[in-house]
């Protein structure tokens, strides 16, 4: 019998709502599966045919660990190589230079003339998860405030226009096990106008299933596909998270390969599919 590691953070497993159902549908494909915290000393890796990194939520104060851990893991997914890159949302700049349009993002912005053109921003760490320690602007003088308090911790930042359509339209994110498309969901705006930096975890999100257009389908899929390429590797799964831009337009929000929430619990196929996709992954030669 084939044995998987679910892997989540110190207190984060009870939070994880996709966790249960992964572990049923590990069950029902004849897989032997377990919940194990990626610091817990004990945890003997090679035992497990893969591990798979889940709610790891834990690891932006401790990302240098948290690497050094997944690069000494054997049959992780996924791979240590695609954590480091995906964990620093620099990410989305050699996305861009290989066709895919983001959000237009500015870098580690400390003055005026540098922010981009927008009658509000979007501030947050490179480093982050969860929405954590972001924020939505309309003062300028606050958004570049924010900037530069993160800047001297020592964080760099991005900082993007607002995208109107995520208050009335969401985001939409899809799911794409083994390079294969699975369900998607609509979440809600998160950011409120001059709210204080958003904490870590964040769990009171706002979503809902969706039934995503065939463009979108496609970008989700194109996106994933250069990420591929230039990490030389197809991820076991993959968030793409997409927003409509004003002229109607797809653009990426976040493509997440690290530790996104699949929201399991609004599809009836997709935790079979993940399933299947490790599958796959462990009859490759």
């Amino acid at each position: 019998m084939t044995r998987l590691a679910w892997v989540t953070g110190v207190g984060f497993a009870a939070a994880d709502a996709d966790l249960p159902l992964l572990t049923t549908a590990a069950d029902r494909a004849g897989l032997a599966s377990e919940i194990v915290v990626w610091d817990d000393p004990d945890v003997d890796w090679a035992s497990f045919d893969l591990v798979v990194v889940r709610s790891c939520w834990d690891y932006v104060p401790r990302r240098d660990e948290f690497l050094a851990w997944a690069d000494a893991v054997p049959r992780l997914a996924n791979p240590a190589g695609v954590l480091r890159w995906n964990t620093d949302k620099t990410y989305l700049r050699e996305l861009e230079a290989a066709g895919v349009a983001i959000v237009p993002t500015a870098w580690s912005v400390e003055h005026a003339e540098d922010l981009p053109s927008a009658a509000e921003w979007v501030v947050k760490p490179t480093i982050s998860a969860g929405s954590a320690d972001t924020a939505r602007w309309s003062d300028p003088e606050r958004a570049l405030e924010h900037g530069r308090s993160l800047l001297a911790a020592g964080r760099p930042t991005m900082t993007q226009p607002y995208v109107d359509a995520v208050d009335s339209e969401g985001e939409t994110g899809l799911l794409l096990f083994g390079g294969r498309f699975s369900h998607a969901f609509r979440k809600g705006a998160l950011l409120t106008t001059g709210d204080d930096p958003r904490e870590l975890p964040e769990l009171k999100e706002d979503i809902r299933a969706r039934e995503p257009s065939a463009e979108q389908i496609a970008f989700a899929e194109r996106t994933v596909t250069v990420a591929a390429e230039i990490l030389g590797s197809e991820p076991l799964y993959a968030r793409v998270d997409v927003v409509t831009d004003a002229d109607g337009s797809l653009r990426l929000m976040e493509l997440e390969l690290a530790e996104p929430s699949f929201f399991l619990d609004h599809t009836d196929v997709g935790a079979d599919r993940l399933i299947q996709a490790a599958l796959d992954l462990f009859r490759r030669p």
